[in-house]
């Protein structure tokens, strides 16, 4: 039995809506997605195998509703999800709930401590298992089925807890705790986590987003949710016991504040350049205690800005959606033989690290089966000034940046790890520069531009602002 706790408003009140539009409806759920003790871990490239849960991992969904318009977000403890699933999930979602699968997305927080569930290590290391003794027993459930089925039912669950409610947004500054993990060297490379105190560093490859965005949901004023966004790598507990990251104590922190039964969900915004090691000291932040710290200290600061949030005026819920294709990198017969053949040796020191990345990278590509990457690009506004964009992969931070520089609405929210997980989506200047990010990406350099292009024009039409 799947089991979803789910916020029952009881008030029978309707918040009165502004200039006579229709009111505003939220439901929530939340599901665990805990896999078994005991199956692999996702995050690196070697076989690390789970000893138990220092935290659970979660789906929390949210679903909103205008007159006839609604749509569904759904944001996982996951490192990533594949189009496999969020395919199958959206199609059975809107089957469940009426929520076309164009305005529903399924995201991942990005998680290095959750289950590998998918990808060309996960196949390769499940086709050893069975080759060796005919059975996987790293995997005692079918995970991805059973996930899928917790998906839609929590979309579902939330769909039928609709009540009024209002939104309150506030947007603060959290500095100090992203940094941009690519860094020009002093002869002129681009490296990804130099180490910390190197002499060799020269500065950053790349910015940062500061922004740390805020939506509250409230019914009567009180809140009871909230959706924190923030560009920030989730890959700071490491060990082999399942967690959530800094998420988890973000939430337990803002708990203390709004009661015991808010819940607090967490949406990563455009980082695959950006993590939280600063190279000017050399301290160590690879633990719980340095999530912890991470989520006390956004939690402290969103705390601190929602004292002044502001309630969102008119709601106006409408979305826009387009699917384009973004090329993929090609290979040939011999360098896919060659990439299936290194699998082998990822994790172990036969092989540099540069070329394990490459191998993976080529054989994912491969698994795919096509010669370009299908990509939802997806818009939301909840009113005239505030619209939310969800985006695949794992994009640089420049890319989201320029959404949000570019975007009609006063302010725009930029999701990453939206509905498939292709990898990281680097500019055109980070391929040209190397590295790690883009010798692990899948794509041909343009796409994450293309991507950009893509949600800008949405968010043009949205506003009606479209020439």
């Amino acid at each position: 039995m799947i089991a979803l706790v789910l916020l029952a408003f009881c008030s029978a009140s309707s918040l009165a809506a502004a200039d006579d539009a229709e009111p505003l409806s939220i439901g929530l759920a939340v599901v665990d997605v805990t896999p078994p003790i005991g199956h692999r871990m996702s995050g690196y490239f070697y076989e690390r195998l789970s000893t138990g849960t220092a935290n659970p991992l979660q789906a929390r969904a949210i679903v909103f509703k205008q007159g006839s318009e609604q749509f569904a977000w759904v944001f996982c403890d996951l490192v990533g999800v594949p189009a496999s699933l969020t395919s199958q999930v959206r199609e059975a979602a809107e089957a469940a709930t009426g929520i076309p699968v164009e305005k529903i997305v399924i995201a991942a927080t990005h998680s290095h401590t959750g289950p590998l569930y998918f990808g060309a290590l996960r196949d390769y290391f499940h086709e050893q298992a069975i080759a060796k003794t005919g059975v996987d027993e790293h995997e005692a459930i079918d995970y991805s089925a059973e996930l899928e089925k917790k998906l839609v039912e929590a979309i579902a669950a939330a769909s039928q807890s609709m009540q009024p409610a209002e939104v309150a947004a506030s947007f603060a500054t959290q500095r100090d705790l992203a940094f941009n993990r690519r860094y020009f060297m002093k002869n002129g490379s681009v490296i990804t986590n130099p180490g910390k105190l190197n002499p060799d560093i020269d500065r950053p490859a790349g910015p940062t987003d500061v922004e740390l965005g805020l939506l509250q949901f409230r019914r009567d004023g009180k809140p009871f949710a909230g959706l924190t966004v923030f560009g920030l790598h989730l890959d700071t507990t490491d060990g082999t016991e399942y967690a959530a990251d800094f998420p988890f104590y973000l939430e337990r922190d803002l708990r203390r504040t709004f009661g015991s039964q808010y819940i607090s969900i967490f949406g990563i915004g455009p980082c695959g350049d950006v993590n939280h090691f600063d190279v000017s000291h050399d301290r160590p932040q690879k633990s719980h205690e340095e999530a912890e710290r991470i989520g006390a200290t956004i939690a402290a600061t969103a705390l601190k800005s929602l004292e002044t949030a502001v309630p969102l005026g008119k709601p106006e819920l409408n979305s826009s959606y387009q699917r384009i294709e973004v090329p993929f990198q090609q290979f040939t017969a011999a360098e896919i033989a060659a990439a299936k053949e290194n699998l082998s040796k990822v994790g172990t020191r036969e092989l540099p690290i540069m070329e394990q990345v490459a191998a993976v990278k080529i054989v994912g590509v491969n698994d795919y089966g096509v010669r370009s990457l299908p990509v939802d690009v997806q818009a939301f506004c909840l009113s005239d000034s505030l619209a939310v964009v969800a985006l695949p992969g794992e994009l640089f931070t420049e890319l989201g940046l320029a959404i949000k520089q570019r975007s009609p609405f006063a302010k725009t929210l930029v999701l990453e790890l939206c509905n498939d997980y292709p990898g990281y989506i680097p500019t055109r200047r980070g391929y040209i520069e190397g590295g790690y990010e883009p010798t692990y990406s899948k794509l041909e350099p343009g796409g994450g531009e293309q991507m950009v292009d893509a949600a800008v024009a949405l968010l043009r039409e949205l506003k009606g602002t479209e020439k």
